[in-house]
């Protein structure tokens, strides 16, 4: 069966294929906080279908990644070498030294991917504070009520998950594996006010205080610690769900000194913790495609990133293996007729990623302009990624 084609089949012209409707889903997803920004979070008719053998091989490949995180993450903090290789700067590892309480780095973490027919290319890994879970399940509601979903139902099996549950579920276990005692906790979720996923704050806040966790929002700026507890609007604060990014924690660590005292003093449990940096950074792809770290992966780990990670380098002017042979990684870059993608190993996102070309092959002109923009970014700022091994 052919299930778009079943979708599509099902859209009425007078209908779902009206302004009309379009405009009312958008009105819809706006009185349901499902929004960046201005922007509304769906701008076409379908849902992202997934077949259950998609499903399948996006958790095997997911969880085996987020799983090698955790160990380059806990190796990482006694070892020279592999900091060095993540490109951690001098302000990341002043955070990453700090024990955080306990041992997960990433209590919620995604890969994002390229998914097509027949393969799965993962573009980076948000190890740090992702966005999503509250707008892809309440996204996913919307649409499982609307008239076509019923219809297409009589004619295809499909369900959906719930991802709040199973996030409240991981922030409690990594505030029980800290130590913490308080049945419930009060929760913060803590980031800028002025941020465009401020609308997904308020909808995991209802949801946490409907699951009976005493939930605020709080901007770091409103944030104090007394040397004992920390508290937002007067409140005392057990366990902080920190979406605010490491980045603006360096940038602005005065308004985020209430934060990462209390933090450094082990007076509140912060998830992610800030070690969670050292997987979420771009050259973690670097350090699993590189055979000099082979100890963090078995062989079936091997598989997966062999099939689905980039093979990837820093920057630097250096001798690298690839397929067989050893030469400079800036000379390899060079000569190469599908250059690499070069990327920012500190920005998020694909901000700070360019290639000298759309299509293949590039010119040597546009290769060596493209090698000589990467070569002035500083050690450790920027990855090289070739598409294939």
């Amino acid at each position: 069966m052919d299930v778009l084609a079943e979708w599509t089949g099902l859209l009425r012209p007078d209908h779902e294929l009206t302004p009309i409707f379009c405009t009312s889903l958008a009105d819809a997803m706006r009185d349901r906080k499902l929004t960046f920004g201005d922007r509304v979070h769906c701008s076409v008719l379908r849902p992202f279908f997934l077949s259950a053998a998609d499903e399948a091989r996006i958790r095997e490949a997911s969880e085996r990644i987020a799983a090698i995180g955790e160990r380059v993450a806990a190796a990482a903090t006694t070892d020279r070498k592999l900091l060095t290789a993540l490109g951690v700067t001098d302000a990341e590892e002043r955070l990453i030294r700090m024990d955080p309480g306990y041992a997960r780095a990433s209590t919620a973490s995604r890969l994002d991917a390229f998914l097509l027919a027949d393969s799965l290319h993962f573009a980076e890994y948000n190890a740090e504070s992702p966005a999503g879970p509250a707008y892809t399940q309440r996204l996913c509601e919307l649409f499982d009520g609307l008239d076509i979903m019923t219809a297409f139902r009589r004619r295809v099996t499909v369900s959906y998950h719930q991802t709040i549950p199973p996030l409240l579920a991981a922030l409690l276990e990594s505030y029980r594996e800290w130590g913490g005692r308080a049945s419930p906790p009060a929760m913060a979720i803590v980031d800028w006010r002025e941020v465009p996923t401020w609308t997904e704050f308020e909808l995991l806040r209802d949801a946490f205080l409907h699951a009976g966790i005493p939930t605020t929002i709080c901007d770091p700026r409103d944030l104090t610690f007394d040397g004992g507890v920390l508290r937002g609007g007067g409140q005392p604060i057990d366990l902080v769900y920190r979406r605010v990014l490491i980045n603006d924690i360096i940038a602005r660590a005065d308004e985020c000194s209430a934060l990462v005292k209390a933090y450094e003093s082990r007076a509140v449990c912060v998830a992610n913790t800030l070690r969670c940096k050292l997987p979420h950074k771009k050259a973690f792809f670097a350090v699993l495609t590189d055979p000099a770290f082979a100890e963090f992966q078995d062989a079936a780990d091997q598989a997966i990133v062999r099939a689905h990670v980039p093979w990837t380098r820093l920057v630097a002017d250096v001798q690298t293996e690839r397929r067989g042979c050893t030469e400079s990684l800036l000379a390899l870059a060079r000569r190469a007729e599908s250059p690499p993608v070069w990327r920012s190993s500190r920005r998020y996102s694909v901000r700070g990623a360019w290639s000298p070309r759309a299509t293949p092959p590039a010119s040597p002109t546009a290769r060596a302009r493209s090698c000589w923009r990467a070569e002035r970014l500083p050690n450790g700022a920027g990855c090289a990624h070739w598409g294939g091994w």
